[in-house]
């Protein structure tokens, strides 16, 4: 496609040159018809001047030889004198004399157009190819006769008939052939001039405006920083300083919409609750990061698709259909399996616009698993502590009552009442102890009081705190702990774990068995741990047990665990203590052939805590 410019410039020419052909086609026409006139008007007066002057010779016989050779000679003569062809024609048209034909030879000429023309007073002309000379010609022809009174006197005869001259229009011809060259040369010339001069017109109003439509392309392209260069103050300039304006405006609200729109997706991303969005088609409009982490989709994948494709969380996609089909608020809870099951809450409300027009429902989902889960355990730790705090009190009341009543007289009985008392409050008096440590452990109330300790004989110490309780059940307590092995560690919350843990596989060892403290350094991830295994010859944990004995008040054999003096929350302080640590805890047994709980602890702990 040409540029503007160039169509521009080939109308402008093209204009020109048709106006330059018809100005000069005109020219010529007029030239050659008054170069005619002209010529036709001298021709007019040679011949009125023939009348008056030309020796006449009696023509009353036009076919007489002596005629025709006068009349021919004095043609031939009077040729060379006008440079015209001259033909003396008789009034009934035979021609008597011609300068350059033989009269007995020509046809009779009364016919001719110039002649009619003469007929009268008048005079005759005309115009014709001329087949003996082979060019155009003009002919002029007057009447003659020699017996009018204006006519002079001519002794020897009278003539009556018609004085021709014809001249070639050759030259007028070659006039107008120059005249032609001359104007198709200035056209040639104005064409070039018009040519560059139209061109820089164009150039002057196209540049500008071929600027304007490319930065109008790059800005529908989203280039909006594109502008327009104004170097002009007219209507053109007016126009790119509009265009500037629209940019500016655009890349405007183009950049409040991307941060609008960059706010709105990061928001959806990072949001704690899943977002589903459905629209008035059915199909789901938008999916949020949170919303596929929940449902195990991939939002590119459901997108524009109908919502039915949630359809392997059934109890979902109904409540969805529920309020699609209602469009109305809604709030539900519905289990979903991606793979372990999870309750999600879902709240639906409806999305309308101004004028009330629906445009879909808006979900939102909540994973309330981990919040049931706890109100679940809440409820679960009060119902224990309340059942463990009522069994000792109940038992030192129900004895205290029988002692008041005097209804024990020996002092036998009375002793071991008072010590069941004794012993139900010392165990009251732990069962409150551990919950309270528990409580500061859980609310962050009690840090790390990290420094060096010396694991060997670290060990020492708690083994030698508890040999009187193994002495007693004939227990042996081994120990496998290197010589030099220190660790960073707040060594009060250590001894809390390890004489939990070495209790508990006292308690449950049966007379004769062994525990077993071993110690080891392995390295992983460039990082070096201490791996602390306590294991016992005891009756083991059922393996349906194991994941939950860390949990607070739960019991494997709740009789036995309540007989050993135990309150059911040795496991989990151990927990929250390693977990304090930034450790691992994890247990293996086997039923009648003993467990083993394994601690693992950095060597040394992160600055921070």
């Amino acid at each position: 496609m040409r540029p503007f410019r160039v169509r521009l410039s080939i109308i402008m020419m093209v204009l020109i040159g048709v106006s330059v052909i018809v100005a000069g086609y005109t020219m010529g026409r007029v030239f050659k018809t008054t170069h005619t006139t002209a010529l036709e008007q001298t021709m007019v007066r040679e011949i009125n001047l023939l009348k008056a002057t030309f020796p006449f010779h009696d023509a009353s016989d036009p076919t007489s030889p002596e005629t025709r050779q006068y009349y021919s000679a004095r043609a031939l003569e009077l040729d060379r004198l006008t440079d015209s062809r001259v033909t003396f024609i008789n009034r009934d048209g035979t021609v008597i004399g011609d300068s350059e034909s033989d009269p007995a030879n020509m046809d009779n000429h009364l016919e001719r157009e110039e002649i009619k023309g003469a007929i009268g007073d008048g005079y005759g002309q005309a115009i014709r190819y001329s087949e003996t000379l082979g060019q155009d010609m003009l002919y002029v022809a007057l009447p003659v006769n020699s017996d009018q009174s204006d006519m002079v006197e001519v002794p020897g005869g009278k003539f009556d008939g018609y004085i021709r001259l014809s001249m070639s229009l050759a030259a007028v011809d070659q006039g107008l052939q120059r005249g032609w060259v001359i104007t198709f040369t200035a056209l040639g010339l104005l064409f070039l001039i018009v040519a560059l001069v139209s061109y820089r017109v164009a150039r002057s109003l196209t540049s500008p405006i071929e600027h304007i439509i490319k930065v109008a392309h790059r800005i529908t392209k989203l280039e909006y920083d594109a502008r327009v260069d104004v170097t002009r103050r007219d209507e053109i300039g007016q126009l790119g300083l509009a265009i500037n304006g629209m940019a500016d405006s655009l890349q405007t609200q183009l950049k409040t919409i991307r941060d609008n729109e960059a706010l709105l997706q990061s928001v959806l991303a990072n949001m704690t609750g899943g977002i589903v969005m459905v629209d008035a088609g059915q199909s789901i409009a938008l999916v949020n990061r949170e919303a596929e982490r929940m449902l195990g989709i991939q939002a590119a994948r459901v997108t524009g698709r109908p919502y039915v494709e949630l359809k392997k969380h059934y109890e979902l996609t109904r409540s969805i259909e529920e309020s699609v089909a209602l469009q109305e608020r809604m709030h539900e809870e519905v289990s979903v399996f991606n793979p372990e099951e999870r309750l999600i809450r879902i709240d639906g409300v409806p999305m309308t616009e101004d004028d009330g027009s629906y445009r879909g429902m808006l979900f939102l989902l909540q994973d309330v698993t981990a919040i049931r889960r706890l109100e679940s355990m809440r409820s679960e730790f009060v119902a224990n502590v309340s059942h463990e705090l009522k069994t000792p009190v109940a038992a030192v009341k129900g004895f205290a009552e029988t002692l008041l009543s005097g209804g024990v007289q020996d002092k036998e009985t009375e002793r071991s009442f008072l010590k069941i008392i004794y012993d139900e409050g010392d165990r009251l008096n732990r069962l409150i102890g551990d919950i309270l440590e528990l409580s500061k452990i859980e609310s962050k109330r009690a840090p790390l009081q990290c420094s060096p300790v010396h694991v060997h004989s670290f060990f020492e110490m708690v083994l030698g705190t508890l040999s009187t309780v193994a002495e007693k059940k004939q227990i042996r307590m081994q120990m496998v702990v290197p010589e030099e092995l220190y660790i960073e560690a707040d060594e009060d919350k250590m001894k809390q774990i390890f004489i939990n843990l070495l209790s508990n596989g006292i308690n449950y060892t049966p007379e004769g068995g062994r525990v077993k403290l071993q110690v080891t350094v392995e390295r992983e991830d460039d990082e070096e741990q201490v791996v602390f295994a306590v294991s016992d010859t005891g009756i083991g944990i059922p393996k349906n047990d194991l994941p939950r004995i860390f949990e607070r008040f739960y019991r494997v054999d709740k009789g036995r665990s309540r007989n050993s003096g135990g309150t059911g929350l040795g496991l989990s302080i151990v927990k929250h203590l390693v977990e304090l640590h930034h450790g691992k805890l994890s247990v293996e047994s086997e039923l009648g052939l003993g467990t083993t709980f394994r601690v693992i602890l950095p060597l040394i702990q992160d600055e921070e805590v």
